[in-house]
């Protein structure tokens, strides 16, 4: 490994979402010297940059981490995939690519439920809106002129329409842009797609960054720990290749993302004391709130049959595989270039919460996973999200071996309110296909099926198959009190020269998929880092409905 000494002034553990965007921003100071470590390779597999080969880039194991949960107690002892991003762009790189930035009440919920002064959602939307650039053009809540390239839902498909018109049926709302002024409702979904290809957070914001001679990118090379003396950081120790080097720089950020950036802390001596020394870690600070608070979207998938077909069912056959490339070749449309995931939204469960708690993705095509493909069928598809989950899971440590996976344990449906809000949205997705709109599509229910009736029943169903929708967050909270990790600048507490940056210092999840969240966050966390003002708040009118 060559490990000719040089000095960053700033380090940055992972090239996901949020480190992306830092690397970008603070790369705009040509005095600046960065480096960016990413434990994965390069982005170059095709199926990353197809949106329809989202399945394919998700299960390559050279681009996921492949953690799995502990036993789930709550889940019937399951244990729980939990896919992570090892590439350039991390999860931004294999997700399903949808871009909500969730409700604005989450936002506001920051400031005025966890002491985080300027973090309500006037406050954060300059930075959304900075951050893309909407293909339907720019307004008071929409960006026109950003690095993140953002575009709704155009695939051809009547039962997108259906699904649309259902849950305006069902009395569940409907809009016209989730991240816009009527956020609740269903709609086509927006994803960070732009000329027919995905458009990562490596491609809106590394490559970028790269080309102006100052960013340095060190591909497959593992981070074991941060480096410590006298209370601060100076660098980190890394491996490449089975050999080890140790890296120097006036300021290291991590960016690793929910899972790993606690789980560097604690193999760097921060944490919980009596956690560390179990573990043979010299503790260096006590930070008991690291790898706490471990948050997720809960997911259910409820399945139909369809009575008409369409050529989304069979193309997972190799000949409509084929032909389906070649179209995204050279037109960039089609079938490939769809991300599947084009409708959803967020929705009420019931009449008795405030506002959306529930959250949707609809795809025109039912699937059969297994650990080792996909297949395909004549139907479709709705995934349901439990958007503010109250229970709570822990990222720890299974060895002091900077190899061993962490263990992650997330306490799905631990708190009672998440298993009735999870029940009501069976309910809410049963009412909204049993709607007319649907009347033309609808066949037999494949998961769950008609037996499955009482709620005692809904709830055993969603016991054996609630998963993850990829949402891990919350484990290197921002906050005031005794379990926050990091403070509003985002320094970690009782150390100087360390920050993390990434899904980890989220206080409550916000009801969304997390990569417009993150990229928010990171570009917040780069003006306060380089002390350039915050963007001027912006106060639009809002309706929740």
């Amino acid at each position: 490994m060559n490990t000719a000494a040089q000095y960053y002034d700033y380090i940055i553990v992972g090239a996901g979402s949020a480190g992306c965007v830092l690397a970008n921003r603070l790369g705009q100071d040509p005095s600046k010297s960065i480096l960016v470590i990413e434990a994965g390779p390069m982005d170059y597999n095709l199926m990353i940059h197809i949106p329809a080969g989202v399945y394919s880039a998700w299960h390559n194991p050279k681009l996921n981490w492949n953690y799995a949960s502990e036993r789930e107690a709550a889940l019937d002892g399951r244990s729980i995939d939990t896919p992570r991003g090892r590439v350039l762009g991390g999860s931004s790189s294999i997700n399903s690519m949808v871009y909500m930035r969730g409700h604005p009440r989450d936002y506001d919920a920051w400031r005025d439920h966890h002491g985080l002064a300027g973090w309500g959602y006037a406050d954060c939307l300059p930075y959304f809106r900075a951050g893309e650039t909407y293909a339907g053009g720019g307004d008071d809540w929409r960006g026109d002129a950003g690095p993140l390239g953002v575009s709704p839902g155009t695939y051809d498909n009547p039962m997108y329409d259906a699904f649309l018109d259902a849950g305006q049926q069902a009395g569940q709302g409907r809009t016209r842009d989730a991240n816009g002024q009527h956020p609740e409702g269903v709609t086509r979904l927006d994803a960070t797609r732009q000329n027919g290809r995905r458009c990562s957070a490596a491609v809106a914001h590394l490559r970028p960054a790269l080309k102006r001679g100052n960013v340095t990118l060190m591909t497959g090379t593992h981070v074991d720990r941060v480096l410590l003396d006298n209370g601060r950081a100076t660098g980190v120790r890394v491996r490449r290749n089975g050999a080890a080097a140790d890296l120097a720089g006036a300021e290291v950020i991590l960016s690793g993302g929910a899972i790993n950036s606690p789980h560097i802390l604690m193999l760097s001596g921060i944490g919980p004391v009596d956690h560390l020394r179990a573990h043979g870690i010299d503790p260096h600070v006590a930070l008991p709130g690291v790898g706490q608070n471990l948050m997720d979207h809960p997911c259910i998938i409820l399945q139909y049959k369809s009575k008409i077909g369409f050529p989304i069912h069979r193309v997972d056959r190799p000949w409509n595989m084929a032909r389906a490339g070649m179209r995204w070749v050279f037109a960039r449309d089609g079938i490939a270039a769809s991300n599947i995931w084009e409708a959803g939204g967020m929705i009420r469960g019931s009449d008795a919460v405030d506002y959306a708690n529930l959250h949707y993705h609809f795809a025109p095509v039912a699937f059969d996973y297994d650990a080792h493909k996909i297949t395909l069928s004549q139907g479709f598809g709705i995934h349901v999200d439990v958007c503010r989950p109250q229970s709570r899971g822990s990222v720890s440590l299974t060895s002091s071996d900077p190899a061993a996976k962490p263990k992650i344990r997330f306490n799905y449906l631990s708190h009672p309110d998440d298993m009735r809000q999870m029940i009501d949205g069976v309910h809410r997705t049963r009412d909204l296909v049993a709607q007319s709109a649907f009347d033309m599509f609808r066949d037999a229910a494949i998961d769950p099926g008609p037996d499955i009736a009482s709620d005692a029943d809904i709830e055993r169903w969603i016991r054996h198959t609630v998963g993850t929708d990829f949402h891990p967050c919350g484990t290197c909270a921002m906050g005031h009190d005794d379990q926050a990790v990091v403070g509003p600048d985002f320094r970690v507490r009782g150390v100087d020269g360390l920050r993390v940056v990434d899904a980890s210092v989220f206080p409550m999840i916000p009801s969304a998929n997390l990569n417009a969240p993150t990229q928010m966050v990171a570009a917040r966390a780069a003006d306060i880092i380089r002390g350039a003002p915050q963007r001027p708040p912006i106060v639009t009118p809002r309706t929740d409905l």
